[in-house]
Formats: structure tokens, C-alpha cells, sequence
């Protein structure tokens, strides 16, 4: 089981951006889907999680910004983000409960990370 993140990339202050991650692999179910950001020198945040009855809960930095959402069919996760500001400026990974086929029981697991840089 893989996630791959994509859509980063630099971006104005103001501006908006949509995050993919997608699952692979021999996925059985996916429970709940999140994303996290680390900041430059600092440690990682979660900025948004969608359990799989699509009940979501966001930071309070992002929060009226920021919507997460899945497409189950796809086993993929996205987070669109507006009115970006230059402290969004993060790493951003996203983070799943995955079953899969392969191991009896449920698994945490990790995308490779996608830098967002918010900046003029």
C-alpha cells in the first residue's frame, strides 16, 4: 500500500490550491484519511481529517479556508485550500487508515510529502 500526494508548488498570498493523495495497492478498506503540514522548523500539525461516514474536523488555522474531501471510488483524498497565507507555507502529507488485503488488521500510513509555498 502506497499514498502519493500531488499539487503542490508556489503560490501568492491570497491565491488557492487543491492536494491529492492517492492510494495504491491491495486496499481492502480505508477508514479515516488526513492531512498534516510541517511548517519549516517546526513540528507536524494535523490540518484536516475526513473519516469514512465523510465527518470531517479541521485546525482552527485553516478552518473556514480549507475543505477536505474523498472520492472512495478512487481512494483518494484532497484538500482544497483558499486565501492562502504566507504561514500555510508547509510540507504537506497525507496520513490514512488503511486495510488491506494482505494484513489482517489496519495500518497507519504515510505519503511522500508535497511542498506549498505561499509567498509574493
Amino acid at each position: 500500500v502506497q499514498l502519493q500526494a500531488s499539487g503542490g508548488g508556489l503560490v501568492q498570498p491570497g491565491g488557492s490550491l487543491r492536494l491529492s493523495c492517492a492510494a495504491s495497492g491491495s486496499i481492502f478498506s480505508i477508514s479515516t484519511m488526513n492531512w498534516y503540514r510541517q511548517p519549516p522548523g517546526q513540528q507536524r500539525e494535523l490540518v484536516a481529517r475526513i473519516r469514512s461516514t465523510g465527518s470531517t474536523v479541521y485546525a482552527d488555522s485553516v478552518k473556514d479556508r480549507s475543505t477536505i474531501s474523498r472520492d472512495n471510488a478512487k481512494n483518494t483524498v484532497y484538500l482544497q485550500m483558499n486565501s492562502l497565507k504566507p504561514e500555510d507555507t508547509a510540507v504537506y502529507y497525507c496520513n490514512a487508515d488503511i486495510r488491506s488485503w494482505t494484513t489482517p488488521n489496519t495500518r497507519n500510513y504515510w505519503g511522500q510529502g508535497t511542498l506549498v509555498t505561499v509567498s509574493s
